[in-house]
């Protein structure tokens, strides 16, 4: 049986820190290592919005099973800055900055730590390592995506045309204007924001829980510009031969009844991925996969751990 997790505590063997970005950016990291020989070394990239004190339960995970575990923020969120004078609205100029910071990242974490050497995306983290994967500014020896954004939802209208109507609002508002009030999504109000996420209401209150021990953490809407650059990422890693050219082994769980991001996008994606498998919830599972119910998120522990058994079995 699986130890219980603390989910509201930093682990003690943890350090937090800061990585300092190549223009000088401070960047937010923990990292949770081995006491002896690692089995290997995994880096956790979350989502928009979001912060690794959520995943601690995951990460906690990972590490109990011989991974020396890291987790980062991204830039402009969590402990890592704002990117607005507001300092609420969730911002980019574009979303090369991200992969380079991960990029820059990657090369200095690679060298002093133990290979084998994994990344774990949520969401748009998931987006912004597949950009990094298609540029190989990143070579991992295995990846995974969990919830992954590589499309958004609503998804009724062609991609081409809402990134249409983001760039016309973007120019007649301004990039850093919010995109809506208060929730994640802007035909969902705000009391709806946990039928977004997780059927689990004690993990869903673990966010709340940070948000007010961490007050710092709290991040608001996206901006006008984030979505315009948003859909302007995921044109670029559609483009013909950029998904083709990713050749490590990679796992993708998602859930087709997600309302946050689009399934017929992670659909299209992992069918042009060389070496991906796509595991597929139903109803039973929301956005966030590895924060759901216990049925749910101990099968797709269970399948991650597999997946990396064969990249670092056990014991080696």
């Amino acid at each position: 049986m699986e130890a219980v997790i603390d989910r509201r505590a930093i682990p003690l063997a943890a350090r937090e820190s800061r990585w300092i970005a190549p223009d000088g950016q401070p960047i937010r990291r923990m990292d949770l290592p081995c006491s002896g020989s690692a089995r290997g070394s995994l880096l956790f990239l979350p989502g928009r919005g979001d912060f690794y004190e959520k995943w601690l339960e995951a990460i906690c995970h990972w590490h109990a099973r011989g991974w020396s575990v890291t987790a980062l923020d991204w830039r402009g969120q969590a402990f890592s800055g704002r990117m607005t004078e507001d300092g609420v609205t969730g911002h980019i100029s574009d979303y090369h900055v991200w992969i380079d910071d991960l990029g820059a990242f990657w090369t200095q974490w690679t060298d002093v730590r133990d290979a084998p050497h994994v990344i774990i995306g949520h969401s748009m983290g998931g987006q912004i390592l597949l950009g990094a994967l298609a540029k190989g500014v990143v070579q991992p020896d295995a990846a995974v995506f969990t919830g992954p954004m590589f499309g958004v939802k609503p998804d009724l209208l062609p991609r081409w045309l809402s990134h249409l109507f983001a760039r016309i609002i973007v120019a007649l508002r301004g990039a850093t204007t919010p995109a809506w009030r208060g929730t994640e999504r802007p035909d969902a109000v705000p009391v709806d924001r946990f039928d977004l996420l997780t059927h689990d209401r004690d993990r869903y209150a673990d966010e709340t829980w940070w948000r007010e021990h961490r007050p710092e953490l709290a991040l608001g809407p996206p901006s006008w510009g984030w979505i315009e650059r948003s859909f302007a990422a995921m044109a670029e890693t559609r483009r013909r031969g950029a998904l083709e050219a990713v050749r490590m082994p990679i796992l993708i769980l998602a859930t087709n009844a997600d309302r946050l991001v689009s399934w017929r996008a992670i659909r299209k994606v992992a069918a042009r991925l060389h070496n991906a498998r796509l595991v597929v919830y139903g109803k039973e599972a929301r956005h966030e996969i590895l924060r759901e119910a216990d049925t749910v998120r101990n099968a797709a522990l269970a399948e991650i751990d597999a997946f990396l058994d064969q990249v670092a079995p056990a014991g080696t």
